[in-house]
C-alpha cells in the first residue's frame, strides 16, 4: 500500500536545513546579530540621543513676545505648536517632548520681568532639561539687549511633573531590531532564493512531491525562527544589561516578538523581489541596498524622524520601516498592545501587499 507524502515532514526538512545554513552563513550572523548588538552596546553606553531638543508650546502662551521671537530664530529647540493640549502633556511624561512652555504677561511693574516663563518639564526629560534652561536664558538676553532697558525682559518658572525616564536605549533598540529583521529579510531572502535558483536546487525540489508552497513555507519558517532568537538577545540584553523598557515585562516582550515576525514577514517580500528581477549575484548587494538603506537612515533607525528637515519627512514617513520601529517603541515604552498600534499595523499590511503581489509577477523558479 502506497505511503502518502507528508508535506508537512518534507517542509520541516526544508526548515531544520535552512536554519543550519543560516547559523554557517558569516553574513547572516553578522547583519542580523553583530551589528545590531554593536549599535545597542555603543549607543547604550554613550548615552544621549542626538538631535534637537522638542519643545512644546501651551495653547494659551503669548507668541508675540520678543522672547518667543528669539527661540524661533534659534537652532536649539523644535517649538511643537499644532499638538492638542492634552496629547502634549501626554508627550511630556512619555518621554516624547522636553518640556511645555506657557509665555504670558507677569502684569508686575518694572523693574520686575513683563513676561513670565513656566517651564513644566518631568522627571522623563532626562539631561534635555538643562538644555531648554541654558537655550531659554540665551533667548531673554538677546531680548533684553535689543529692545528692553529693564534689567530681564522674563522671569523663568520652573515646575516638574511625574513621568518615566526615557533612556537612550528606549529609542535605538527598537531601530535595531528593525535593522536587524529588514537585513535578514531582504539580503538573506534575495541570496538565498537566487543560490537556489542558479545551483538547480528548486529544479530538484520540482522532481520530489512537494508543493512549492511548502519549499517557501519551509525557508519562511527558518529565518522566522532564527530571527526569533535574535531578537529574544537583543531584547534581553538590552533589557539586563542597560535597562531597557519593558513596560508590562513579559507581556511585552511577547508582543514585541510577535511584532518582529509580523514585520519579518512583510520584508521578505522585498527579498523575494529583488532575488526575482537580479541576473546575477553580483546584483543582488546594489539591488537590496537601494530598498535597505534609505530606510536604515531616513525611518527613525539611529535617529528621529524630526531631526530631518520638514521637506524630507513625508518620504521618510511612508517607509515602512518606520512604522514597524514606531510600533515597537509604542509597545515597549508607552505600554499599548498590538490592538493599539492599528494604524502602524495597517501601512505595513498595505506595504506586504503591494511588496507581494509585485514578488509575484517576478519571482522565478528558474
Amino acid at each position: 500500500m502506497a505511503v502518502k507524502y507528508n508535506q508537512w515532514r518534507a517542509m520541516w526538512a526544508i526548515t531544520k536545513a535552512s536554519i543550519k545554513g543560516i547559523f554557517r552563513s558569516p553574513s547572516a550572523v553578522v547583519f542580523s546579530l553583530a551589528f545590531p548588538l554593536i549599535f545597542i552596546l555603543v549607543f547604550g553606553f554613550i548615552g544621549g540621543r542626538g538631535g534637537s531638543v522638542r519643545v512644546g508650546v501651551d495653547k494659551s502662551s503669548d507668541t508675540a513676545n520678543p522672547v518667543y521671537k528669539a527661540l524661533q530664530a534659534g537652532k536649539g529647540l523644535r517649538l511643537i505648536t499644532d499638538v492638542p493640549q492634552a496629547q502634549m502633556e501626554d508627550d511630556l511624561r512619555k518621554g516624547r517632548i522636553t518640556a511645555i512652555l506657557k509665555i504670558e504677561d507677569s502684569h508686575m511693574a518694572p523693574p520686575a520681568p513683563q513676561y513670565a516663563i513656566h517651564v513644566k518639564t518631568s522627571t522623563a526629560s532626562g539631561d534635555n532639561t538643562g538644555i531648554v534652561f541654558n537655550l531659554l536664558g540665551s533667548s531673554i538676553n538677546k531680548a533684553n539687549d535689543a529692545q528692553f532697558p529693564r534689567p530681564s525682559v522674563a522671569r523663568i518658572v520652573p515646575e516638574v511633573v511625574p513621568g518615566r525616564a526615557y533612556k537612550t536605549i528606549d529609542f535605538i533598540l527598537p531601530g535595531q531590531l528593525g535593522f536587524s529583521l529588514l537585513s535578514a529579510a531582504v539580503f538573506g531572502t534575495a541570496f538565498l532564493f537566487f543560490s537556489l535558483r542558479q545551483t538547480l536546487v528548486l529544479k530538484r525540489f520540482f522532481a520530489t512531491p512537494i508543493n512549492r508552497t511548502y519549499i517557501i513555507l519551509g525557508e519562511a519558517f527558518s529565518r522566522l525562527l532564527f530571527q526569533s532568537f535574535g531578537s529574544v538577545i537583543i531584547i534581553g540584553i538590552g533589557h539586563f544589561l542597560f535597562g531597557f523598557t519593558l513596560i508590562n515585562g513579559f507581556v511585552t516582550f511577547l508582543e514585541m516578538i510577535l511584532l518582529c515576525l509580523f514585520g519579518l514577514i512583510v520584508f521578505m517580500g522585498f527579498g523575494f523581489i529583488v532575488s526575482g528581477i537580479a541576473k546575477a549575484e553580483s546584483t543582488i548587494p546594489p539591488l537590496a541596498n537601494i530598498i535597505t538603506l534609505p530606510q536604515f537612515l531616513l525611518a527613525g533607525t539611529f535617529f528621529s524622524v524630526d531631526v530631518f528637515p520638514s521637506w524630507l519627512q513625508p518620504f521618510c514617513k511612508i517607509l515602512p520601516l518606520t512604522y514597524l520601529n514606531d510600533a515597537l517603541r509604542k509597545i515597549a515604552f508607552e505600554g499599548l498592545h498590538l490592538w493599539d498600534v492599528g494604524p502602524q499595523l495597517l501601512v505595513l499590511t498595505i506595504w506586504g501587499v503591494i511588496v507581494y503581489a509585485a514578488a509575484v509577477k517576478v519571482f522565478k523558479w528558474e
